[in-house]
This record gives structure tokens, C-alpha cells and sequence, in this order.
């Protein structure tokens, strides 16, 4: 909306119509809201203000037949994943008719990208024929990388969902959106039995050969668990098992949102489906994602196999572990959670790191070491306590190296050596924590686990 594909070098592209940087009047006045809210916090409303406008000012590119595009930031492709995080803060001021069709012309892309390729995690603005030429597969004329992600397509559900519980309107679950739908679903059982039923294979040749999947690209061994396998991390790093713990939690909570979407949209039938694989998929994730850690007891692990091995870390990229109650999974009161949130944020956990500026949860996506903001946004967005929230808050204002922006990374010894100078995702979770320490939440839009 905020900037046209012109603008990116994009000319083959040309929008609809000139799009205009101008905030809608219901962004404005939450923008201006949460200001005042935080009067006495210069730095974190500075940063806020920055943060909040930066996809809608940036990163929203209007494209011919009315889907919007959303950039991840300083590479120009659209993570499905990616996008869905960016207009989560803005789903608060849906009411807003702009704001809404906004977020509606986005989820009409992320369902033409499901239709093009289930598999794929980023797409193009405009289809080419010019690919790296290093991956097997080769991606299709549409798709920026093929790296399969569980979360990727849970996060197309959620937005769904999102927009039906901001606006109240269900006229976005048409054809397509039923037709996406259903491939989800059907691959996510396709994905359950993955080294019998799968296509999905994926190698990579040249300087980042590391991200092939073992096994001749089909990945390592599994066992039958009732999870969906995931290829790939949402930090976009390969998995060691196959069953990324977290991941699954958001696919099971998603399919309970559409449970309920569908129910609310007439479709009984894709609602009984959706209802009965996240069942299927929840109970997996409780028989066989936790796991003893010794001193702290049962935890929440970050990848199984369904053979016996486990896998005890957790990531700064959402789904995590410690994301867990902002994905919907559980309350952040739930034992099985604050047994795994301390090991989480504790040296038992080889990607949570500490130094002179701060403490946090990295990635071996980044330089050793470095700590992701996306990790602090999600410590405070996981607590109960709001001068917690506040405190992270701070933090996250406190590392930007006097950039006005939020970083995918940082050295906690030294913020000035950062990653990614451009990062929606930060920009928009930070957002989101901000709204949170003045009362204003995210969380009553999405989906959550029905009580059992």
C-alpha cells in the first residue's frame, strides 16, 4: 500500500495505482494512542512510531489484480511466514476499511502463492524465469526459495482467521481460499507419513550446499508420531529430525482456527477435517515433543524423530519454544511451558547467549553469539508480568545502535555490529510488545488450543 513496485526496481510490475506512504486514519490514531500511553518513555516511543509504520511505509506494494505484496524487509520477496508477522500489529486497527483491505489483498497473495507451489517459503512480486541455479528442484517462475516450513503455511491460516475475528467479515473465505485450504491440510496428512507418501525432496549445490537435506534430499530417518514433518526451521535452516516441536503446536492451534472459521463460513465439512487432524497433530506434539532434561524435568523439545532422538534448544525465530503461548499453544502458567522457558533462557540452552548489553536467545543462523530482539520482543510477549514487558521494551530500544530500527541480530557486547540493517519481522513484533505494555493485545485475534 505505503510504497508501488516501481519504487524496488520492480518496473515489469506496474500497480494498480499510485500508492501513497500516508498512514490510514485508523494506524494513525493507534500510532498516536500508544504515544501518549508512553509519555514517559521517550526511546521506546520513538522507536515504536519507526517501527510500526515501517511495513506499511515500505514494505506494501500494491500489484496488478489487487494482491498486495510484503516484502521481508531489505530482500525483496515475500516470506509467507514473514508477512503474516508484519500485519499482525496493524489487525487492531482493522476496522479501518483501508487497513482491512489491506491485510485482505495480502492474504489473497499468500493464497495464490499456496496454490502455485504448498511447498514453497518465499515468492516473487512478479514471475521470471531466473533462479540460482543451484537448487533441485528448480523453483518455479514465482517462487523465491522452495524451502519447505510448516510454519509457512499455519501462518496463512492465521491470518485468516485473524481477519475474520478484527472485522467480523468472512467474505475473504471464497474459492481460492477453500482451495488453499484444503492443500494445507491435505499435505500436512500428506507430511505425516512423509518417508512413505511425500514428493518433497530438496538439494542445494554452491556456497550454501549445507542447506541439502540428508538421505538424497528427502531428509534424516522418522517414525510415525501423528506430527507433520517440516524440512525446514523458521529461521530457514534445515532440521536435524523432522518434527520441529513448536512448529507442529502452531499447526495444531491453526487448525483449530479454522475449525472454527470454517464452522462460522458454512463449510462443515473442511471444519470437521481441520478439527480432527489438530487433534491428531496436538496429541503427537504431547506424546512425543517432551522429553526429560535431567535436572529440570519434562520439557518441551525442539525437534524429535519419532525414533528416539531429541533435540534441546530453541531458536529466536517464531515458532519456538518459547513462543509457545503467543502461538495459542498454552497459557504462559502452564508447567510443561515454565519448566521449558527456563531452560530456554538459561546456558542449557546452546542459542542463549549473554553479554555486557544484553542476554537472549540467538540462532545458528547468525553469528555466534549474537542475540535476536525477536527473541527479547517474545520473552516479553510470553510473560504475564507488564513491568516485564516494559523492561524488554527498553532493551530492544536500548540496542538499536542509534538506528531507529530493529535488528534480525546483534552482539549483546557490542549492538553496533548487527545483521540486516531492514527487518519487518522485528520491526513488527517489537510493535506488538509495545501495544502489549499499553494494553492493547494481538493475542484475542488468533487462534488458541480449544480447552481439553
Amino acid at each position: 500500500m505505503a510504497s508501488t513496485v516501481m519504487a524496488r526496481g520492480w518496473a515489469d510490475a506496474a500497480p494498480d495505482a499510485a500508492a501513497s506512504a500516508e498512514l490510514p486514519a485508523g494506524l494513525r490514531q493507534l500510532c498516536t494512542d500508544v504515544e501518549r500511553d508512553l509519555a514517559g518513555e521517550p526511546a521506546v516511543a520513538g522507536l515504536f512510531r519507526s517501527a510500526f509504520t515501517y511495513t506499511w511505509k515500505n514494505a506494501m506494494h500494491r500489484l496488478p489484480g489487487g494482491y498486495e505484496f510484503v516484502d521481508t524487509g531489505d530482500i525483496p520477496a515475500m516470506w509467507l511466514r514473514d508477512s503474516t508477522a508484519q500485519l499482525r500489529p496493524y489487525l487492531l486497527a482493522a476496522k479501518d476499511p483501508v487497513v482491512a483491505d489491506a491485510v485482505r489483498a495480502t492474504l489473497r497473495n499468500q493464497v495464490r502463492y499456496v496454490l502455485t507451489d504448498p511447498y514453497a517459503n518465499a515468492f516473487k512480486a512478479i514471475p521470471d524465469s531466473k533462479n540460482s541455479g543451484t537448487d533441485y528442484p528448480v523453483p518455479g517462475p514465482l517462487v523465491w526459495e522452495r524451502k519447505y516450513e510448516v510454519d509457512s503455511l499455519a501462518s496463512v491460516l492465521q491470518l485468516g482467521y485473524a481477519l475474520w475475528r478484527a472485522t467480523g467479515r468472512v467474505d475473504h473465505v471464497d474459492s481460492d481460499f477453500r482451495a488453499a485450504c484444503e492443500a494445507i491440510v491435505h499435505l500436512w496428512t500428506v507430511e505425516q507419513g512423509h518417508p512413505w507418501f511425500s514428493p518433497y525432496v530438496f538439494r542445494r549445490t554452491g556456497m550454501y550446499s549445507s542447506d541439502t537435506l540428508p538421505n538424497g534430499g528427502r531428509g534424516s530417518a522418522i517414525g510415525p508420531t501423528g506430527m507433520t514433518w517440516s524440512a525446514f526451521r523458521p529461521s530457514d535452516d534445515p532440521c536435524k529430525y523432522g518434527y520441529l516441536v513448536p512448529g507442529n503446536a502452531m499447526a495444531s492451534v491453526s487448525l483449530a482456527g479454522l475449525a472454527e472459521l470454517a464452522a462460522a463460513a458454512g463449510l462443515p465439512g473442511l471444519s470437521a477435517r481441520a478439527a480432527a487432524q489438530s487433534a491428531v497433530i496436538a496429541a503427537g506434539v504431547r506424546s512425543f515433543g517432551v522429553v526429560e532434561s535431567g535436572s529440570a524435568g519434562s520439557v518441551y523439545a525442539y525437534e524429535v524423530d519419532g525414533l528416539g532422538h531429541h533435540l534441546l534448544m530453541d531458536d529466536a525465530n517464531s515458532p519456538s519454544l518459547l513462543a509457545l503461548p503467543y502461538l495459542g499453544w498454552c497459557s504462559p502458567t502452564d508447567p510443561m511451558y515454565t519448566r521449558t522457558r527456563s531452560f530456554v533462557l538459561s546456558t542449557a540452552n546452546p542459542y542463549f547467549f549473554r553479554g555486557k548489553e544484553a542476554a537472549g536467545v540467538g540462532s545458528p543462523h547468525t553469528p555466534p553469539g549474537n542475540i535476536w530482539p525477536l527473541s527479547l520482543a517474545m520473552q516479553g510477549l510470553t510473560t504475564a508480568r507488564t513491568d516485564d514487558q516494559l523492561t524488554m521494551a527498553r532493551l530492544i530500544a536500548h540496542t538499536t545502535a542509534n538506528t531507529n530500527a530493529v535488528h534480525e541480530s546483534f552482539d549483546p557486547n557490542d549492538p553496533s555490529h548487527f545483521t540486516r540493517t531492514e527487518f519487518g519481522w522485528g520491526d513488527a513484533l517489537f510493535s506488538e510488545l509495545v501495544l502489549a505494555v499499553t494494553g492493547r493485545h494481538t493475542a484475542p485475534l488468533f487462534p488458541s488450543m480449544p480447552k481439553i
